[in-house]
């Protein structure tokens, strides 16, 4: 499991967090381990079922207010009830003043209690995207990932399948690669898969014959792009004459990556097959999916009806009218 101290967060300086230490300096090695962000306006209010500890705990303008509001002896209690949950961390924003008695608390319980100088919206923005980069899972594939009028496709097969091959096809239609041979994809919340290229081999393809190809200087920035959603698994294997292969589209199969599902095709290569017009057609038909229309379905539901009615109008025929 990915995690991260409350000092890598405080020494962050790239993602523009902008935190300063107030206090709790002996628990900047508590840990960090899901990249959801809390509130603890309830908390302060005495309700405390609900507190995640080991989330970052974020005070804004309404939570201070609240306890500024409050009877002096009232806040204190409020506030050492709340530090008294082992939290990770606290941080304040808007570079809002912080009450002495929390300082205190703070640093009685190693608590870290950071501030930075943003909104809150916006800090939280910045904080999420953050720990979502570098908590949830990542992994490597092989394949190609290709952006299709918008729709993320993974092209996956054995090596030597023509993958590159079906992807340089389709970035000559005007199409866009994301990542060639080694694709780098990532979780993000709440059930969404993205995929990008290895640092060394982004905007490069390999083609057998060619060699190594730089995609970005042959066709311009418009042929490639950082990072997409992938939304369908196109596996490209070897024509077998001794295998039935699904001639209607009726069978889903899916595909798995950190545990979310992904629609799975699987497409025969052989001779006299132009690959990357079925991929095309795949992901305009995965975008009609998307908007509620299933083309395979739709036919078998005709082709069921039409059946039904042949079949009343031939026990009509048999039967006569007088049917009962």
């Amino acid at each position: 499991m990915a995690e991260l101290t409350i000092q890598e967060i405080l020494d962050e300086k790239e993602a523009g967090l902008d935190l300063e230490l107030l206090a709790g300096a002996g628990g900047l090695d508590n840990l960090i381990t899901v990249p959801r962000i809390q509130k603890p306006g309830l908390a302060l209010a005495g309700y405390s079922a609900n507190l995640h500890p080991d989330r970052i705990q974020v005070l804004g303008s309404t939570e201070l207010s609240f306890l500024s509001e409050m009877p002096p002896l009232k806040a204190i209690e409020q506030t050492r009830n709340l530090c008294s949950n082992d939290l990770a961390c606290l941080i304040i924003t808007k570079n809002l003043e912080a009450p002495e008695y929390l300082l205190e608390q703070a640093d009685a319980a190693n608590i870290p209690l950071l501030r930075t100088s943003l909104l809150s919206s916006n800090f939280i923005s910045l904080i999420t995207k953050f720990l979502e980069e570098r908590l949830l899972p990542t992994s490597t594939l092989h394949g190609v990932l290709v952006d299709i009028l918008g729709v993320g496709v993974l092209l996956q097969g054995k090596s030597g399948v023509g993958k590159s091959e079906c992807a340089l096809e389709l970035i000559l239609r005007g199409y866009r690669l994301v990542a060639d041979d080694v694709i780098k994809v990532r979780l993000k919340l709440p059930s969404v898969i993205f995929g990008e290229g290895m640092d060394l081999l982004h905007y490069h393809m390999e083609i057998r014959g060619l060699g190594i190809l730089n995609i970005k200087h042959l066709f311009g920035v418009a042929a490639i792009r950082e990072r997409k959603k992938i939304d369908l698994v196109v596996e490209l294997v070897p024509w077998d004459d001794g295998k039935e292969y699904d001639r209607l589209g009726l069978e889903e199969q899916s595909y798995e990556i950190h545990g979310v599902q992904l629609p799975l095709l699987k497409v025969p290569v052989g001779a006299g097959r132009n690959i990357s017009s079925i991929v095309e057609v795949a992901a305009r038909n995965q975008l009609l999916k998307e908007m509620g229309y299933h083309s395979a379905r739709e036919f078998q539901e005709l082709l069921e009806k039409r059946m039904a009615e042949a079949a009343r109008l031939h026990a009509h025929t048999i039967i006569g009218d007088n049917l009962e």
